[in-house]
């Protein structure tokens, strides 16, 4: 996994932890890691950001704990070189992550598109809630006649607290980034950033015992 990379795979991580858990710029970083005696420019550790975070994305899904059947889906926007893009996202009733999917429109296909992901994963859910859309109820719909199943559609104003106050996570981090150039920088960021946050929640656990830190780093074993 760090093949060819000329530094130590603590240091590596330890940049990747800190850009994505904490209100820090790559520039931050890089003179972070001078006063340590480390020397790395903060191009580097965004190469770093965008090519891990997708490894550990992967790891993480095989270390993550089981989540309820009953779901609150929803999406917030993210900017894109100036654009809004839609980064669909679900939790369950106690709050854990389910899954995300960045996409550049908020349309039923976009819906259908995320929640197949994340059944694929999690397993099909007994229901969802949802807000006053109708391209995630006609995503809903469009998945239970292609697969048989019989979700229950709910739309309760109340019980989307929990994803909206989850948003706040990734939302805090986009005001420090200040945007992205593309798609591909905001997608494999945006997984890194799910990845810590699940961590955070206590909901990844590669290790019996130990810190966020060392749990995140066990992705990397």
């Amino acid at each position: 996994m760090f093949k060819g990379c000329h530094l130590l795979k603590p240091v590596i991580l330890t940049c990747i932890r800190w850009y994505l858990r904490y209100k820090l710029s790559y520039r931050d970083l890089e003179e972070m890691m001078g006063e340590r005696g480390v020397s790395v420019d903060h191009a580097t550790i965004n190469r770093w950001v965008l090519k891990f975070s997708p490894m550990l994305a992967w790891n993480a899904r095989h270390h993550k704990r089981p989540v309820g059947k009953s779901w609150r889906m929803d999406e917030t926007y993210i900017k894109v070189r100036g654009k809004w893009m839609y980064l669909y996202r679900a939790v369950d009733k106690a709050g854990d992550t389910i899954d995300f999917l960045l996409t550049a429109n908020r349309d039923t296909d976009a819906a259908l598109r995320f929640l197949r992901r994340a059944i694929k994963g999690n397993g099909v859910p007994d229901k969802v809630n949802i807000d006053n859309s109708g391209a995630n109820t006609a995503g809903i719909k469009a998945y239970n006649a292609e697969a048989g199943t019989d979700i229950e559609i709910r739309q309760c104003k109340y019980l989307k607290n929990i994803v909206e106050q989850d948003h706040r996570f990734v939302k805090r981090k986009m005001v420090a980034y200040l945007g992205f150039q593309t798609f591909h920088t905001a997608r494999d960021t945006i997984t890194g950033l799910e990845v810590v946050h699940m961590i955070c929640k206590g909901q990844v656990r590669p290790l019996s015992d130990g810190s966020d830190a060392q749990q995140f780093e066990a992705l990397a074993a």
